[in-house]
């Protein structure tokens, strides 16, 4: 099967199984962080078996509806971003289907945001928001592996620091902020990693644990995508350099 096979998800219970791997994410970075995260652990499980059951909104504890929505709208924000950090190549071809996606993934959060009071909606770093020596900072990395790790290295910072901060995590402004700004710094060459912020690092290291929620991705819907494995590596890549020093 191809990770275009995923375009064929319809309904809330076909994205149970994109939706769990989301939250253990959420989790394990905030875990990992010493992230307080009173009861949301206990969630998960009620909010994929009512993904799974198609209950949605008014029938869903409202935790477990913010848990979904937040993921969901995360998701799907994310994707069309991201692929302007990579060359223009690859952007053109996966244009179409990760909008598609997008679109499908909005409108399964829709269904369980409607009984929240409120909720937002994410925006995601393009290229001209993150800007270095009054250009584009992605410009001064080249190679297709280097730009991807660093799209992530940013995107998925801010969409952990979205989801948490729906979710009742409370992750310091000054932290994610600094994180930004040291990550900027490291891809551009301005800094080594040894003289990164040892929060940083292991901040960066805990979010590159996302080769683990592509993976578990990969073999929940029995894809064997040698696109997700791609992805997974650079991603490993990444976490392996980060916590190794």
């Amino acid at each position: 099967m191809s990770v275009l096979s995923l375009l064929r998800a319809r309904n809330a219970a076909d994205f149970a199984d994109w939706f769990r791997p989301g939250a253990e994410y959420l989790l394990r970075v905030a875990d990992g962080m010493g992230f307080r995260t009173g009861d949301l652990a206990g969630f998960i499980d009620e909010a994929e078996t009512a993904m799974r059951a198609g209950r949605t909104g008014a029938d869903v504890a409202p935790t477990a509806n913010r848990l979904i929505a937040a993921d969901l709208y995360a998701d799907a924000a994310f994707g069309l971003p991201f692929l302007e950090w990579t060359p223009v190549w690859y952007e053109l071809g996966l244009t179409a289907p990760t909008a598609y996606a997008g679109w499908q993934l909005r409108r399964i959060a829709d269904q369980y945001a409607a009984t929240i009071d409120h909720i937002s909606v994410p925006r995601f770093s393009r290229p001209g928001d993150v800007v270095t020596r009054g250009r584009p900072a992605v410009e001064s990395v080249s190679g297709f592996a280097d730009r991807f790790a660093f799209a992530d290295a940013i995107l998925h910072l801010e969409w952990f620091a979205y989801v948490a901060e729906e979710c009742g995590i409370n992750v310091p402004a000054d932290m994610v902020a600094e994180t930004r700004r040291e990550t900027v710094a490291y891809y551009v060459g301005d800094r080594s990693l040894e003289e990164l912020d040892p929060s940083v690092r292991r901040f960066q290291t805990l979010l590159f644990t996302d080769d683990e929620w592509i993976r578990d991705l990969d073999d929940r819907y029995g894809l064997g995508s040698t696109l997700l494995s791609v992805w997974a590596r650079v991603c490993r890549r990444e976490r392996e350099r980060f916590g190794g020093v």
